[in-house]
Formats: C-alpha cells, structure tokens, sequence
C-alpha cells in the first residue's frame, strides 16, 4: 500500500510546459491551486514577483512556477506553516545564492595571445566595415538633398476682397422717397 502511495506521488508532480510566461490561470492549473492563493503568496513570499503585462495581468516565468510548486510541496505535503516555509525557502536559496550568482570566471587567455588578437581584430574590422557603410549611405543621402530639384515656391494666395454694398441710384435725389 505504501508503495503506492510513493508512486502516486512521484507520478503526480506536473509537469510545466516549455514556454516563456504562463498567465495566472494557467499556473493555478498546473500547480492545482486557486488564483486567489497565488495572488496571497505573492504578498507573503518576496521572491514570488512576477511581472505584470500592461493590462495588469500577471505573467509567471518558469522560476517562478517552480517556486510556487516548491511552496505548494512544503506547506501542503511537508506540512510547514507559511513563515516556516518562507524561511526554509530563504535558507535554501542562501546556501545556493552566492555560488549561483558568482559564476565561476574561465580563465583568461594571456593578453598577447594570438587567439585574443586575432578576435579582436575581426571584430575591429567589423565595426570599421559597419561604419564605412553607414557613411556611404549618408554621403548618398546628402548628395540626394543637395541635389534635388529647387523646391517649387507656393502659389500665392489670391487676396480675398470684402463684398462691399452697391450703391442704389435715386432718381429724385432726395433723402426720403415718397
């Protein structure tokens, strides 16, 4: 019987599919939580941050996903508190944040070594090659200014006249008609 129960439970970790950002559903669906308690981990663990799109939705990395299924093992199958499985998360990531973070450096080549000085000169010639292109096309494109045709001057604008009241011919000359 128990047996069982270990195969059931090797057989039940999920497996998190190969993409760049899972949506918060789509983490509550692997992990086999609810939305609403991803969202209160996040306020309670501090290395639970994830990204938020423009819209305000929230964007899981793989990490991410596997810190949330890491917290769901310690406080549902081990049986931690929340504090204690924040804890254990920090001394976790304590012991394996400085090897992580200082990678270790290879070996410089010694600084006359041929291999040294042949990269660096290719890539010398590269940039040179790029710049030589660059201003090619901007003596191309300053020779096209200079030598366009001379910009045609507007039309000018025909003066608007203000119609003006046509005097009426009276042919009493009077001031009052009668």
């Amino acid at each position: 019987m128990a047996t069982q129960l270990s195969r059931k439970r090797a057989v039940e970790e999920p497996t998190i599919p190969d993409r760049l950002y899972f949506k918060i559903g789509d983490v509550a669906r692997i992990c086999g939580l609810e939305t609403y308690v991803l969202r209160f981990w996040e306020s309670q663990f501090p290395q639970l941050k994830p990204n938020k799109s423009g819209t305000g939705q929230r964007l899981y990395r793989r990490r991410e996903v596997e810190l949330v299924l890491d917290i769901k093992r310690l406080v549902h199958k081990e049986g931690y508190t929340l504090a204690g499985a924040r804890h254990a998360l920090e001394q976790h990531g304590r012991r394996r944040g400085p090897q992580a973070a200082k990678p270790e450096p290879a070996p410089a080549p010694p600084a006359n070594s041929p291999k040294l000085v042949q990269e660096a000169d290719r890539r010398r010639d590269a940039v040179a090659a790029t710049i030589g292109h660059v201003r090619a096309e901007l003596r191309e494109i300053v020779g096209l200014l200079t030598h366009a045709a001379p910009a045609i001057p507007p039309a000018p604008r025909p003066v608007r006249r203000r119609a003006r009241l046509a005097p009426v011919p009276d042919p009493y000359n009077s001031l009052f008609p009668t």
